[in-house]
């Protein structure tokens, strides 16, 4: 607006001044005239320069002022017939207003502009009617203008849900990006995709799922400022684009846009930093959508353009390596006699940045940050190697280790060659290797991640579910899914207390995996009674404080080696572990803990 309306403005201060110096005559005021078209040219520079900070209220004051101009050089124009010539400018009026401006605005001006076109032209001496013929142009003009206009309008809206198309966000995002530049503020970017919206369409048809989007849009947009701008990016991808606002606050947004509708949602946030172009932060919002797709669904991924300071931290702490790995025994309830066969490696480390973070929130941080990767090797392989130092220390362990595994890195291709290398790496035996996934990962249903765990189990590694019967639950995937072991969530055994019946769905969790001919652990074991109960539901394998808290493996060996009897063999009668560690016979399982 601000470089059309200037451009207009030197345009006709320009052509105002050359006319003015050549053309004859001695009617009217020519110095006038000549300031009048000074005025427009300094005007116009004044726009170019100055005018995309402005206001848009400011831009009606200027395309009156040209109007005032134009009449007062059409009075004073020293010529009758350069008079007539200068009427033709009101036509620039009328074509700015017709690009810019709504109708109800584009009528004002040109009203204006013809009256005072009606007025000025028989004020030099000519007809009444004199006036009319410059006053239909500009009305013509305006009309066709804004037809035109607004033709090229719905160009950028989507028909189907009356947002904005790719193309009008791709515009609106240049010129957000523009803004943001010289107002030195910030801006985020969300893409939102629909999860299997093509099964919408398989199933129900298109009709349905065009029902589906339009319902999406309304409700969205309800929930929406003006300045925040939503479009259809394309099939069932939505864009919406933050001006001036963190990426705190469009997580913030995105999860309440989330919420609102009951279709699920996969999320990419990210934000502008100066110098960045549109192509670069749409590209991060994808990378955050395709991750969210990959990590199972239903959430939102920050890629952000800057990193955390706990991230940054935690960057390097994984390149110094100083994060620590503990292990916690998973024991066996079926002998009688509580021995552990197991340990569950989980990680420990005290962040400096942000000192209250959780484990499950240090998982969060690597994953959004594109951390996850090395952070799962440098698990994997420390847990590795410790246990591998572990069994040449103890020749007499037959020990079998858990390590967690993130969605994101199941879903690389080369993450079951990657799991190979670590192995051959550290002398660790594939058949002593338990990976656990989560429900939510194993949800993403991605080929990649299916195929990894196969590849996997073909190899001798085992897998667990982890946080079973908090996910995606159902016996159809239960029995499909290339898996081994099932891990109970805590929430269920923390439900067991003294005051109620146990909850009828452990006794069922452990029918079905006896049916499934899949071992169970309860996890989060913290009162005798809790044992109790899980031990005549049938359990056989638990863990969970009440069976002793997590140590470093030094500390496990330093233990072991000074009292040898925890070694290979059950307490004798009236033995009392003072270590908080239970004998270790035949461990089976382990992992990285996220509790």
């Amino acid at each position: 607006m601000a470089r059309t309306t200037g451009a207009f403005y030197v345009m006709g201060g320009v052509l105002g001044l050359v006319i003015t110096a050549v053309a004859p005559g001695d009617e009217g005021n020519r110095p006038l005239v000549g300031a009048a078209a000074l005025v427009a040219l300094l005007l116009g520079v004044s726009l170019l320069i100055w005018g995309p900070r402005m206001p848009h209220s400011v831009h009606h004051v200027y395309v009156a002022m040209a109007t005032v101009l134009v009449t007062v050089a059409v009075h004073w124009f020293p010529n009758t017939v350069g008079a007539i010539s200068l009427a033709a400018f009101y036509v620039f009026v009328a074509c700015d207003a017709a690009i810019f401006f709504a109708y109800k605005w584009l009528g004002a001006h040109v009203l204006f502009a013809v009256v005072c076109c009606l007025w000025v032209v028989p004020s030099r001496g000519l007809p009444w009617w004199s006036g009319l013929i410059p006053a239909g142009i500009t009305v013509g003009v305006g009309i066709v203008v804004g037809i035109l206009t607004r033709m090229a309008s719905d160009a950028d809206i989507d028909v189907l849900t009356g947002l904005l198309n790719r193309r009008g966000f791709d515009r609106a995002l240049a010129n957000a990006i523009a803004h943001a530049q010289r107002a030195d503020q910030s801006l985020s970017l969300v893409l939102v995709d629909l999860d299997r919206f093509q099964k919408i369409n398989d199933h129900l048809g298109h009709r349905a799922g065009d029902a589906v989007l339009q319902r999406v849009a309304d409700t969205w947009a309800k929930l929406l400022t003006p300045e925040q701008r939503l479009a259809r990016y394309g099939g069932d991808a939505f864009a919406l684009l933050l001006p001036n606002s963190t990426e705190q606050a469009a997580i913030l947004l995105t999860e309440q846009l989330r919420a609102a509708v009951t279709t699920g949602c996969s999320a990419g946030v990210t934000s502008w930093q100066p110098g960045e172009s549109g192509s670069l932060l749409v590209s991060r919002a994808d990378v955050g959508l395709y991750r969210a797709k990959q990590a199972g669904r239903n959430r939102t991924v920050l890629e952000s353009s800057r990193q955390l300071p706990l991230a940054v931290e935690l960057r390097e702490a994984i390149d110094r390596g100083t994060l620590d790995v503990q292990y916690q025994p998973i024991v066996s309830l079926s002998d009688g006699d509580t021995r552990a066969v197991g340990v569950e490696a989980q990680l420990r480390w005290s962040s400096h940045a942000q000192p209250e973070v959780t484990t499950e929130g240090l998982i969060r941080v690597a994953e959004e940050y594109d951390l996850i990767s090395d952070l799962d090797e440098l698990v994997l392989r420390r847990a590795c190697a410790d246990a591998a130092r572990l069994q040449e220390t103890f020749e007499q362990l037959d020990l079998t280790l858990n390590v967690n595994v993130s969605g994101l890195e199941l879903a690389e291709s080369d993450y079951a060659d990657r799991v190979s290398g670590i192995l051959a790496d550290t002398g660790w035996s594939a058949d002593q290797l338990v990976l656990e996934v989560t429900e939510s990962d194993i949800a993403a249903e991605s080929e990649t991640a299916v195929a990894n765990l196969h590849k996997l189990r073909e190899r001798g590694v085992r897998i667990a579910i982890d946080d079973f019967g908090t996910g995606y639950s159902s016996l159809s995937r239960l029995a499909n899914l290339p898996s081994d072991i099932l891990k109970v969530d805590q929430s269920f055994v923390a439900a067991i207390r003294s005051d109620s019946p146990a909850p009828p769905l452990l006794g069922v969790i452990a029918a079905l995996s006896k049916s499934l001919d899949l071992q169970v652990i309860a996890e989060g074991v913290e009162t005798e009674y809790q044992a109790a109960v899980l031990t005549e539901l049938g359990f056989a394998l638990a863990q969970g404080y009440h069976y002793g808290d997590s140590h470093p493996v030094s500390e496990l060996i330093s233990d072991l080696n000074e009292r040898p009897g925890l070694v290979g063999a059950a307490r004798t009668e009236g033995e009392v572990d003072t270590t908080g560690w239970i004998p270790i016979d035949n461990p089976l399982d382990g992992g990285l803990g996220r509790e």
